[in-house]
């Protein structure tokens, strides 16, 4: 029964030494005909060992872009590329066509450890190019209002 007290004392002193702290956004936005959104999930922990301070982190990101007409009109496409910036990262992803495209939503995702992690304050830059036409928009945490 010591054993077990002790243990539970053990588990419970570093629970008070260490803090987490979890991230979970989601930025979008649009432009005319194309929106997007970003979802981002951090994880962020502090702590001591031997007594030096200690940091880790994980997260995740994915990244959805969805053409806002019918797949009809994409029937003709043969090149899609696009890219987004935020702060710590950017993504870039080109697809190319030989056949008509099977969707109008089109995801991308990653994950890290030790990275640098998402604020959830950015802006997120987006541009979509699709055979030659572009466009341009940003994508902001509807969650955070800014003064």
């Amino acid at each position: 029964m010591k054993k077990i007290l002790t243990g539970l004392l053990i588990v419970m002193l570093l629970t008070a030494c260490s803090e987490t702290m979890n991230n979970d956004y989601k930025f979008t936005g649009e432009s005319e005909h194309w929106e997007a959104e970003y979802s981002y999930k951090g994880t962020e922990k502090w702590g001591e060992d031997n007594g030096k301070k200690t940091y880790s982190s994980e997260d995740s990101y994915e990244f959805a872009l969805k053409y806002k007409g019918t797949l009809e009109e994409l029937s003709s496409m043969q090149k899609l590329e696009y890219s987004y910036d935020t702060n710590s990262s950017s993504g870039k992803r080109t697809e190319e066509f030989t056949e008509p495209p099977t969707t109008v939503v089109f995801k991308s995702q990653g994950s890290s450890k030790g990275a640098a992690k998402v604020n959830e304050d950015e802006v997120i830059k987006v541009t979509v190019k699709w055979d030659d036409l572009e466009e341009s928009f940003l994508l902001e945490n509807k969650k955070v209002t800014t003064k």
